[in-house]
């Protein structure tokens, strides 16, 4: 079963935790044991899996981000003006792949999934398929 995910973003670079929903997805799923694919659907958003604990990573991780691809860059010639959003997606990958055992996630301690936005505000949106 493919599951379609809705993620409504406020701000143009943003790190949104999607843990809980994927999880929640899962162990209404019923499937003990298995790999569940996450993609987003974007090419200017992806996902990441990373720290969840200390919210400055997401900060310091979009500020890295904004210092590698700079947004404002005369010489890019595609003509949405947002090359930087897509070599971010790029950088973090538009899916992962995790595993389920016993019905849970395997993530470590302090990591989560992360939708990353690169180019909003914007609704979007990322599919789930069980395995």
């Amino acid at each position: 079963m493919l599951k379609t995910f809705h993620v409504k973003t406020d701000h143009h670079d943003q790190m949104i935790d999607v843990t809980s929903e994927v999880q929640n997805w899962v162990q209404d799923q019923g499937v003990k044991d298995g790999v569940v694919v996450v993609s987003s659907m974007h090419t200017t958003a992806g996902l990441t899996v990373n720290e969840n604990a200390d919210p400055d990573v997401k900060t310091d991780m979009l500020r890295r981000f904004r210092e590698v691809y700079p947004w404002d860059q005369a010489e890019d010639r595609h003509a949405e003006g947002n090359t930087a959003a897509h070599m971010k997606t790029s950088t973090v990958g538009h899916a992962q792949m995790l595993i389920v055992e016993n019905g849970r996630l395997v993530l470590g301690t302090w990591q989560g999934l992360y939708f990353c936005e690169f180019d909003g505000p914007r609704n979007r949106k990322f599919v789930a398929k069980l395995l």
